[in-house]
């Protein structure tokens, strides 16, 4: 048996955003998914598993997903991969944006390698696929583990919806065409973990879901 990606999703800050650890059960060598906020909570479960966090992964760069991406960085010296250039504006907004919500401070930073369509992350011996999904913001990218599966979708994706446009450079159009192709083609088996709220697979998302069924 080859080392298996093994997750588990920890709803963070006031809008219930779904943070994740994925790890490699081989290694034990863990990634964090979009840490928003509530770093305390994030670390406890990681440390309670027994998981080496070695990564901060980004699918983009609202205040929900990325607020506690800086401090965590800095807390424990470690890269944060993603998301797509794209994102830089909201990257360099995320003081603005912590005042404007009501969070605790979030500090803009510099991430250690941008994400681009085709690359892959890795964490211990497991490999995931990046694809690049715009709409939601320009720079939002998703991560995909084909043998798990699995992939974890920020806010492109939810169950029964689809993540909003109506942000800044939020595009529907462009939206809509990343679902149908780039998220549909993983699979109809493939579960997703979304933003917020619960998982579903994409099989059940192209027959039901009111915005993008039937696609």
């Amino acid at each position: 048996m080859g080392a298996m990606l093994r997750y588990v999703t920890i709803p963070v800050t006031p809008f219930a955003q779904n943070c994740s650890l994925v790890w490699c059960d081989a290694t034990r060598e863990a990634a964090v998914i979009d840490p928003g906020g509530d770093l305390d909570d994030v670390l406890a479960e990681a440390e309670r598993r027994g998981l080496d966090l070695r990564q901060i992964w980004l699918t983009h760069a609202h205040i929900d997903h990325a607020g506690g991406a800086g401090e965590l960085a800095e807390r424990l010296g470690l890269p944060i991969i993603g998301p797509h250039p794209g994102d830089q504006f909201w990257i360099d907004g995320l003081p603005q944006q912590s005042r404007m919500f009501g969070f605790a401070p979030a500090r803009a930073f510099t991430p250690t390698r941008w994400l681009h369509d085709g690359d892959t992350v890795s964490v211990g011996r497991c490999t995931l696929q990046v694809r690049h999904c715009p709409g939601h913001t320009p720079g939002h990218v998703v991560f995909h583990a084909p043998e798990a599966k699995r992939a974890f979708v920020g806010d492109v994706l939810f169950a029964g919806s689809i993540g909003r446009t109506d942000f800044p450079q939020g595009d529907y159009e462009q939206l809509v065409a990343s679902i149908t192709q780039r998220l549909w083609p993983m699979g109809d088996d493939t579960v997703f973990i979304p933003g917020h709220g619960p998982e579903s697979t994409f099989g059940h998302e192209r027959r039901t879901n009111p915005f993008v069924g039937g696609t």
